[in-house]
């Protein structure tokens, strides 16, 4: 069973699909942003799986969770969803990062050797891409009130999956018995300029006995590697202290 972090300390949000979860040992999504395509590579989708295979888990996080007969390939959408993610340039004509088709999400799963099925890639990219619009979501809270509005926003500027590499945290949480994170991933998003590296800790948890969604928490927080990052977590520390302090007790 899943334990929850202090919600005072970071931000995390949780992300249901209509499928049941078959095994709680996931590790992260199988796409491999990092080996060659003939797409362009800014137009991937905002998460780099060309790490090596995360230490926290032996096996695939969506080969796992579905297992449906595979019909012909042929069969599998070539078309691209595009994202809310603002790119940090638009050198490729594309303001919005955007996501791999089924077609290229069952390439780099069978890439990867992960055993895809096709009839399960319709079930498999909206999750994946809602997780990922899920984080966005959650940096935005982070960036909120910072300034970014001045320059249209804040923008990721690049991106890296280091399932390998738990973060500080994370560890922390592992010797205190807590369950580990299945995946993480770095996001650096510029505000006006100033860019901030967010970390980014997957877990996911079981759902209630009557309903078969699957459950993916999401840990996001500025990282301590400068001074602005340490603001923001002290800043949102106090004021969610506040909150909790000044809200009357039910």
């Amino acid at each position: 069973m899943l334990h929850h972090p202090n919600l005072a300390k970071s931000r995390r949000q949780r992300v249901h699909s209509g499928f049941s979860e078959q095994s709680p040992s996931m590790s992260g999504c199988p796409v491999d942003h990092g080996a060659s395509s003939t797409e362009k590579k800014p137009e991937t989708c905002p998460v780099d799986h060309s790490s090596s295979s995360s230490s926290f888990s032996s096996a695939s996080t969506w080969s796992r969770l579905f297992s449906s007969p595979s019909p012909s390939t042929s069969s599998l959408s070539r078309e691209r969803e595009v994202s809310s993610i603002p790119k940090g340039s638009d050198d490729d004509g594309n303001a919005n990062w955007v996501y791999p088709s089924e077609a290229q999400f069952f390439a780099a799963m069978e890439r990867k050797k992960h055993n895809p099925h096709a009839a399960d890639m319709k079930s498999i990219v909206p999750i994946h891409n809602a997780v990922n619009e899920r984080a966005w979501a959650e940096i935005l809270k982070w960036e909120a009130g910072r300034g970014g509005e001045a320059c249209g926003g804040v923008k990721l500027v690049n991106f890296k999956g280091r399932p390998a590499e738990p973060s500080p945290k994370a560890r922390w949480k592992s010797l205190l018995g807590y369950a580990p994170p299945f995946d993480r991933h770095d996001w650096v998003v510029d505000r006006c300029g100033t860019r901030t590296r967010y970390i980014i800790d997957f877990y996911t948890g079981k759902s209630a006995p009557s309903s078969q969604a699957v459950s993916f928490y999401l840990d996001v927080r500025p990282a301590l590697d400068n001074w602005g990052g340490v603001k923001m977590r002290v800043s949102n520390f106090w004021g969610s202290l506040f909150q909790t302090v000044s809200s009357p007790s039910q």
